[in-house]
């Protein structure tokens, strides 16, 4: 006789349908994220061309600060916009939290693709390139800590770590 308190349960059969669902949640939630990065970096790679076209000044080191200061102020915004996020996503549901931060993510990027230079309408160009970098800080919080948690949820409770774990792999993208 066995004793059924030291026999192991067989092993499950592996659900295709279910690990394909999760498959390409993972891919879509992991796409998505590398997007809002790639986003809030076009900035950067940029900042160069942004600086005399944005920035009054004669000198160019000055120039190129206020542009690092707009690229930190997307960073300082980080937390508010998980917080924010995070707070739709918990009353309203993470669907609507991300699709309104990949939107937001997006009028970010127009408003810094569409805002005519200092030259053109003074003062207003840093003001709103600012106030489009702001709105991509809140942007990226809010969806890279939903984004995490969809992946986290929708993982086997064996390989959550596994899931989540592609959140961070498109940071090096």
């Amino acid at each position: 006789m066995s004793d059924p308190a030291i026999t192991t349960p067989a092993p499950q059969g592996l659900d295709v349908a279910d690990t394909a669902r999760r498959l390409k949640a993972i891919f879509i939630g992991s796409v998505g994220n590398l997007v809002e990065w790639y986003d809030f970096y076009a900035y950067t790679a940029f900042a160069l061309y942004f600086a005399p076209k944005f920035f009054p000044s004669h000198d160019p080191v000055v120039q190129q600060l206020n542009a690092a200061t707009l690229f930190a102020a997307g960073f300082i915004v980080r937390p508010i916009g998980g917080w924010l996020f995070g707070h739709i996503a918990d009353r309203y549901g993470r669907r609507l939290s991300l699709t309104v931060s990949v939107l937001m993510m997006c009028f970010g990027s127009l408003i810094i693709a569409l805002t005519p230079t200092y030259e053109t309408i003074g003062f207003a160009a840093p003001v709103l390139l600012a106030l489009a970098r702001v709105i991509e800080g809140l942007s990226l919080g809010g969806e890279y800590g939903a984004s995490a948690t969809y992946l986290t949820e929708i993982a086997h409770p064996d390989h959550r770590g596994f899931y989540s774990s592609f959140q961070y792999v498109t940071l090096i993208g």
